[in-house]
Formats: structure tokens, sequence, C-alpha cells
């Protein structure tokens, strides 16, 4: 392998960063984070495979579960072969078209997360507020039609940001800060002017998961008034909680991301591992609670769940 000087003036390669400091420890480190991904890869797995062959999941919530399922783990398998490539064989290089690549499924798979969590916030304030009405709006045909939207949407937005990308020019460093392609890490790498980018690529986040945070307060601005206008406490309690897993992954998806946006743009004095601790949390996190969480809130998936493995043992 070239070695770090030589790779850094190559202007097609970027040299990718495990935990600074750490180095000599990656092959410890690398322990818990194969843990994480295997909890990630099979939880989320076993969610979609549940929801597939178990006709009494095919309703529309557990359709948008699916979904969130799905965009995990695309998450999960856009960064496990450089996150592990970097601890287990050290291989930090990666071209300038594998990391647009890389940097295309990851921010299109957060993308498309951030609107899987507004659908589903749709879904609870339908169930909730109009439930009468449920299956007459939320029909197998719309739940299809949304999760194509969600795949456009997700996708197309990204396109011109990234062709915008690719033509900066890097004449300094090419070391980038985390375990895998972030589009402010590679921005800040250019020696050209990057106003048009980064005012793109900030319209591009508040008109999707900006936009979608605001919707989905709103959603439970108006999930809690008609909740509250219920007299029975029991029933208030029942409605409150079919909500606490949407909440719950909602947490943990958005939290992460600002926290991250926050370092890159304040950041800058703070240790090399924190931006590289928070960016692996942000990727990491969600795909790996959300199916805890839902199937131990969730009583159908659960007994789901319970049911695949008693059919394997017996």
């Amino acid at each position: 392998m070239p070695s770090i000087n030589q790779s850094i003036f190559q202007p097609e390669v970027f040299l990718l960063t495990g935990i600074p400091d750490f180095e000599t420890q990656h092959a410890w480190i690398s322990i818990p984070f194969c843990c994480l991904y295997a909890i990630a890869i099979s939880g989320n797995g076993m969610i979609l495979f549940v929801i597939i062959t178990e006709s009494s999941l095919h309703e529309p919530m557990y359709y948008f579960l699916s979904m969130l399922s799905f965009t995990d783990l695309g998450l999960c398998l856009s960064t496990l072969v450089t996150v592990l490539g970097i601890f287990w064989f050290n291989a930090r290089e990666i071209s300038f078209d594998a990391c647009i690549g890389q940097m295309f499924f990851i921010h299109g798979f957060t993308f498309m997360e951030s609107s899987v969590l507004l659908a589903m916030a749709f879904d609870r304030f339908i169930a909730i507020c109009n439930p009468l009405r449920y299956s007459i709006i939320l029909t197998n045909s719309r739940i299809i039609k949304v999760g194509l939207a969600i795949v456009i949407r997700g996708t197309t937005a990204l396109v011109p940001l990234l062709v915008l990308l690719k033509h900066l020019s890097f004449c300094h460093s090419h070391v980038l800060h985390h375990s895998y392609c972030f589009h402010p890490d590679v921005m800040k790498l250019s020696c050209t002017d990057t106003k048009i980018n980064s005012a793109f690529g900030l319209a591009i986040v508040i008109s999707t998961a900006g936009l979608d945070s605001v919707l989905i307060l709103l959603s439970y601005a108006l999930i809690i008034h008609s909740v509250l206008s219920i007299a029975s406490p029991e029933e208030q309690k029942k409605a409150f909680g079919t909500c606490v897993s949407h909440v719950s992954a909602v947490s943990i998806f958005y939290i992460p991301m600002i926290s991250l946006s926050l370092v890159h743009r304040f950041g800058k004095h703070a240790p090399p591992f924190v931006h590289t601790l928070i960016a692996n949390v942000y990727l990491l996190i969600p795909p790996v609670m959300n199916p805890i969480i839902y199937s131990v809130k969730t009583k159908q998936i659960r007994k789901a769940i319970f049911k695949v493995f008693l059919s394997k043992l017996i």
C-alpha cells in the first residue's frame, strides 16, 4: 500500500481515519463495532423477515416499519466495508469515485429514513385522530406510492449535490476525519470556492430532514391535543403507548444528526476522536436500537419473532 505522504498528493485518492490516537488498538476496537453491526443487520433483517412472512403484520404500521428496517440495513451496509477495513487491515485509501458512491448511499438512506419517520408519524396521527378512516386513507396502493416517493425524494436531491462536489479541486491534505465519506468532511478539503456547495447542501438538509422534523413535531402536537380531549385516562395512556416506539426512533435519529452537524460547524477545537465518535454514533445507533425498541415495545412484532424462533426449534 502506498505511504500516507504519497497518497495525500494523489488527486483521486482520499485517506479515511479510524479512531485518532488509538490506531494501535484498532483490532480491539473492532470487536464492539462488529457486535453493533451484527445486532443491526440481524435485528433489522429479522423484522423485515417477520413482516414479510407473517400475514397478521400486513398492515400500514408494519409496512412503514419494514421501510425503516430497510433504510437502517442500507445505512449499515454503506459503511461496514470501510469501517471494518480500517480496523482490520488499515485499509484507509478510497478513490474519489468510490467516495462519491458511498456518500450517495449514506446520505440517500439518511434522507429516506427521515422521510420514513415522517410517514410513520402520519400513520400514528391517522390511527389516533381519525381511526374510523384509517384503513380507507392508508390503502396498500397509497403505501406503495409513499414508498416510491420516499426513494425518489431521497435519491434525486443528492444528484446535483454530488455533481457539484465532483467538480471541486482538492489540492491540500486528502485525509478525512471519519471512517467513511461524509459530504461536509470531503467538501472542507477543497481548495476552491465551496459557497454554492455549502448553500445547496444546507438547502437540501432543510428541505428534507429539517422539514420532516417540523412536520413530525406538528403531527405530535395534533396527536397530543386529540388524546387530551379523551375523557378516560386509560384510553389516553393506551393512545400515548402506541407512539412510544416511534418517538424513541425519532429521538435516536435526530439527536445524533444534530450533534454531528453542531460538531462540524462549531467543534473545530474539539479532540479528533470526538468527531469520529459522534459520526459513528450518528450512523450506527439508530440501526442498532430501532429493532430492539420495536421488538420490546410492539407486542405483535415480539410474538412474530418468538413464533419464528419456535418454528426453527421444533
